[in-house]
């Protein structure tokens, strides 16, 4: 089973909640986001806005691979401007009713997850209005772009700080796409010029990616 994030233009989330809708996949998610390209780059790719969609969904492998066929063909991902997909491998799921509905309802359905990709989605959290510093680091080291989600954090009266980080105010949380081999170097980038320490106090880690498609990864 795949936790699959799918970025595309605010324009074309119709097209893959209908996709999601064909494939019946029964957890799926939308939330408005925002990309990070610079002005210079959008002008060169012909983009008009940073306005993204983000939508998340829980698929087999079978329907993952699937599901990121159908956006290539329909949502032309992998052309400049048109979105990312990225599948992130779960690791468990609880219950064997869980797995069965996950599945489509196929009971007796186990689940073993395969750890070992080369690709990674570094997930960094940082404070409202501190993700060019985010990004600049990691585009220091050789990353291509990110996808930023607005968010806040629920940290409790007792639970206010992490070092410098405040739990409880407005979040920006940033999804980068790495080679494996590139992922440490972009984290440590990160946590040096954006990390705890600094006033984006960011707050970083990894994920195992699975299958990913989309402008600047070979696929």
């Amino acid at each position: 089973m795949n936790y699959v994030i799918s970025v595309c233009e605010s324009n074309a989330i119709k097209k893959l909640t209908d996709i999601c809708a064909e494939l019946e996949l029964v957890m799926t998610t939308v939330f408005n986001a925002r990309g990070t390209a610079v002005r210079s780059m959008l002008d060169i790719l012909g983009i008009e806005s940073t306005k993204r969609r983000v939508a998340l969904t829980v698929a087999n492998e079978e329907k993952t691979k699937r599901l990121i066929e159908l956006q290539k063909e329909r949502m032309f991902i992998g052309v400049p401007g048109h979105g990312i997909v990225i599948a992130v491998p779960i690791k468990s799921i609880g219950g064997g009713k869980t797995v069965a509905y996950l599945n489509g309802g196929e009971m007796n359905s186990k689940y073993v997850p395969k750890l070992n990709y080369s690709y990674e989605l570094i997930i960094a959290i940082t404070n409202e209005g501190r993700t060019d510093m985010v990004m600049n680091a990691a585009r220091s080291v050789g990353a291509k772009g990110g996808t930023v989600l607005h968010g806040k954090g629920t940290g409790t009266e007792n639970q206010q700080k992490f070092f410098n980080v405040s739990i409880a105010q407005e979040k920006e949380v940033i999804l980068i796409l790495s080679e494996a081999s590139q992922k440490a170097s972009i984290m440590k980038a990160i946590i040096e010029k954006a990390g705890p320490d600094t006033e984006a106090g960011a707050v970083v880690f990894s994920l195992p990616t699975s299958a990913a498609a989309g402008f600047g990864i070979l696929n």
